[in-house]
């Protein structure tokens, strides 16, 4: 099987690349920028971006898979004049000709790593399914909602067999963002006012999304299919903030500080989407990747923490 990864630099995609290579599949990177640590094995073909009129079919010749993890990735305080535009521009365009010229080429299968935000920002009362009506609440939601309605139009006019996964927040060795500033703030030991935060939110480890891929690549029952991803063990804030501490080997400070008052603080501070993220629920119904293709999370909770941490500590030693 020959396997070609787009973002093969990034934080999912160069992972999964080691992961191909260590099971000797040929692997065709695609990168904007020449890595820095380029992985022993991979083929890296340096593309300058996803517009809609690249052309591709002379790096996809003998391609098996596709695995599209490349994308306008999502900004909290996006400055752009028209956000959905250039999501658009990247996360549907760029895909609808990949995925097209993929389909012409005669390749099997595109595996598209989409977003849990095309579900929806918070649950209440049930966890997002995969097949549950799409909501998608922001630009980046939408331009990935629309993705998918493109790809799955492919799929229904040519051979090509789609698969979309689509993840929440991703954390494993190298993770970015605001789960890096959570590390960092844990590792301080600072008291921190999230103890009375009683929550419910699922998270999935980078090792058990990349198995979840490796799996789509050849299994019969994924073909066409719609998955979402978790560790299959929904967390608090604060029992996030806990687990990390221990993961550090420390003990976890949080003072238990009333939500309806960070919420006020937040919105004060012009902060909404982030009380949001840390207040409100979020969780993922796992069953149908479970019953169509016999998944389970390779990883628990503490022992991802436990290797993010030590690479966090490994390479972060004057934090």
């Amino acid at each position: 099987m020959k396997v070609l990864v787009t973002g093969a630099s990034g934080f999912v995609g160069s992972a999964l690349c080691g992961n191909l290579i260590a099971r000797r599949l040929t692997t065709t990177g695609i990168v904007r920028h020449f890595p820095a640590n380029p992985l022993p094995g991979v083929d890296y073909q340096i593309v300058s971006g996803f517009s809609k009129s690249k052309f591709w079919k002379e790096i996809l010749v003998g391609v098996d898979v596709v695995v599209h993890c490349a994308a306008r990735a999502h900004v909290m305080r996006d400055s752009e004049k028209d956000p959905l535009a250039v999501y658009r521009e990247v996360n549907v365009e760029g895909t609808r000709n990949l995925a097209e010229q993929a389909a012409s080429c005669g390749i099997k299968r595109f595996i598209y790593i989409s977003s849990i935000k095309v579900n929806g920002e918070e649950t209440s009362e049930h966890p997002f399914k995969a097949d549950d009506i799409p909501a998608p609440e922001d630009s980046y939601g939408i331009s990935k909602w629309e993705a998918e309605q493109v790809l799955q139009k492919i799929a229904y006019d040519s051979k090509l067999e789609i698969v979309i996964i689509r993840p929440p927040l991703v954390y494993g060795p190298e993770v970015r963002a605001n789960f890096l500033k959570l590390m960092k703030l844990v590792k301080s030991g600072l008291p921190l006012p999230f103890g009375a935060i009683h929550n419910s939110r699922s998270f999935v480890a980078l090792d058990n999304l990349v198995d979840l891929i490796l799996i789509c690549l050849d299994h019969p029952a994924a073909i066409n299919q719609t998955f979402l991803v978790s560790d299959g063990d929904d967390l608090s804030t604060a029992e996030l903030l806990r687990r990390t501490a221990k993961a550090f080997g420390k003990s976890s400070r949080l003072i238990p500080v009333p939500v309806f008052l960070l919420r006020t603080a937040a919105l004060l501070l012009g902060k909404t989407d982030f009380a949001q993220r840390l207040c409100g629920s979020l969780q993922i119904d796992i069953s149908k990747a479970k019953q169509l293709l016999g998944w389970t999370p390779k990883v628990s909770v503490d022992d991802a923490l436990l290797k993010t941490t030590k690479h966090f500590l490994k390479n972060n030693e004057r934090n």
